[in-house]
């Protein structure tokens, strides 16, 4: 049973936006390092391309919770796409005018579109039953999957990749701004369902701007190991994922098996989403986390053992770390949404995305250093240990009474009193 009438309207928009905003983001996925390395000859800046997508997600992760606090999801989700779509004017202006400064400054902007995808998922959720709140928000990571897939061969027939971007996000932000009503967000805030009934919202569930005390309040030992498990499964999955690509073209494989390698990695990261979220559902958030923290250190292990031509093993690797970063983005999501009252939910959402995409972008940063002084598989040696404080973490917390979500607290009806039954 869907917890507001409005849930599946809301996940058909969210998923419908979902789909074509992808395709911007799967874009950015190949050609940023690929169209900075070409303009500029040197594959150091190459490597830059994909950080600076990564520091503009970063960027735009807490004006996207701020907006969304004050104004709702949909003026934070359309925002943040009209910036990506901005972005993408200006790497096509720069690819044009052969500027790789201003393709890498675009490609900050750019990553406002990536933002955006990544707090959809966020809005899934804020209708969701919460027995359902994970499979809710899987859903719209799963949506990814489509654009991102899209993205290659839509990108081959068309004179300007970087305007088909802006325009996938041009229009993925006017459907949400139009069509996502109510907005999930404000509704939720307006009545909250418990059980079957509904209660109204205390005047301190209303919006208004909340002191950084109060945001570091909220950030208990669920909150904190649910932002421990973004951080550190998005950072070893793009450490690795960065630099996968250059070890196997240095081993002698073509670009079209570095690609399908690329492909099923990506599948183990959007399209596998529904079953962590219906693992997340069924046995827990913690227990999915702590399966998305042993996938990543298995993984990282097998890929730093292959060979730089073992195709199959590299691949199976990779879809062992993708899937680990979905566990990861999908449990993490949850438990980090249902361990703080409503109110505070998006700035600590924020804070979430901002902690993965700093990941992200140190991840890369760090696998190139590591890369070039030692080896590959150094660097699967150094994710592998890097992850395993996630899985003890994890551990720890299972052997550990779970407190009930701020909200069910909150929420829970109270006996009237002999006064107010007067």
């Amino acid at each position: 049973m869907d917890r507001h009438p409005a849930q599946r309207r809301v996940i058909g928009f969210l998923v419908g936006t979902q789909a074509v905003g992808s395709i911007g983001v799967g874009i950015g996925i190949m050609l940023g390092a690929l169209t900075a390395t070409t303009l500029s000859g040197s594959v150091a800046v190459g490597g830059l391309g994909a950080t600076a997508i990564a520091v503009g997600a970063a960027l735009s992760a807490v004006p996207v919770a701020l907006v969304a606090g004050r104004f709702g999801r949909r003026r934070a989700l359309a925002s943040a796409y009209g910036v990506g779509a901005l972005g993408g004017v200006g790497c096509a202006f720069a690819s044009a005018v052969g500027s790789w400064p201003f393709l890498l400054l675009s490609l900050v902007a750019f990553g406002g579109g990536t933002a955006a995808t990544l707090a959809a998922r966020y809005a899934a959720g804020d209708l969701a039953h919460p027995g359902r709140r994970a499979g809710a928000m899987s859903t719209v990571v799963w949506a990814t999957t489509l654009g991102v897939i899209a993205a290659p061969n839509l990108a081959a027939v068309v004179p300007s990749p970087f305007l088909l971007a802006s325009l996938a996000f041009t229009v993925a932000g006017i459907g949400l701004l139009f069509g996502l009503r109510p907005d999930p967000l404000l509704a939720g805030r307006v009545a909250v369902v418990v059980g079957d009934s509904c209660c109204g919202v205390g005047a301190s569930e209303l919006p208004r701007r909340h002191t950084r005390a109060e945001v570091w309040s909220a950030i208990g030992p669920n909150v904190r190991l649910a932002l421990l498990g973004v951080a550190l499964c998005n950072t070893a999955m793009t450490g690795m994922m960065s630099m996968m690509p250059v070890q196997m073209t240095g081993g002698g494989s073509t670009l079209v098996v570095v690609g399908m390698v690329v492909s099923v990695h990506v599948a183990g990261m959007y399209a596998a989403s529904p079953l962590f979220g219906v693992l997340a559902d069924r046995i827990g958030r913690v227990p999915v986390l702590a399966l998305g923290a042993a996938l990543v250190v298995a993984g990282a292990g097998v890929c730093g053992m292959a060979s730089s031509h073992d195709a199959p093993q590299m691949a199976l690797g990779m879809i062992m770390l993708g899937c680990g970063w979905s566990a990861g983005v999908v449990a993490g999501g949850a438990l980090l949404t249902e361990s703080v009252p409503v109110a505070l939910r998006p700035s600590t959402q924020g804070l979430a995305d901002l902690v993965l995409n700093l990941g992200g972008a140190s991840g890369g940063l760090l696998a190139g250093v590591i890369m070039s002084t030692w080896s590959f598989t150094a660097l699967g040696l150094v994710v592998g240990f890097a992850a395993l404080p996630l899985l003890m973490a994890c551990m720890g917390t299972t052997l550990r009474p779970v407190a009930p979500p701020p909200e069910a607290v909150h929420l829970q009806p109270t006996p009237p009193t002999p006064t107010a039954a007067l």
